[in-house]
């Protein structure tokens, strides 16, 4: 069987990797947690599709510490071409 990556978004910046995997742990097994620090998302793989469907089902909308959570089915990783300047000059356009 394969795993399945879950998105979730809307998280409360104080969200803990540990808060995660104990809100999705009663859906079936969680391999991994991933929270982007500062960045109000992050990623739950759990063991099963069918666990991830059912933790989907439940946990979409739901309040978790003052947010409404978004859990979607993760979206495979693009590559995203870098953008190549001449000269090799970066720009910096802040302004002061």
């Amino acid at each position: 069987m394969s795993s399945t990556k879950l998105y979730v978004g809307n998280l409360n910046y104080k969200t803990t990797d540990e808060k995660l995997k104990e809100l999705f742990s009663p859906y079936g097994e969680v391999t991994s947690v991933n929270i982007l620090q500062g960045r109000g998302f992050g990623f739950v793989e759990m063991a099963t599709p069918e666990s991830a469907q059912e933790a989907k089902d439940k946990l979409n909308g739901t309040d978790v510490e003052g947010r409404k959570i978004i859990v979607n089915e993760a979206r495979p990783r693009t590559e995203r071409p870098r953008e190549r300047r001449e000269g090799g000059e970066r720009r910096d356009f802040r302004k002061f």
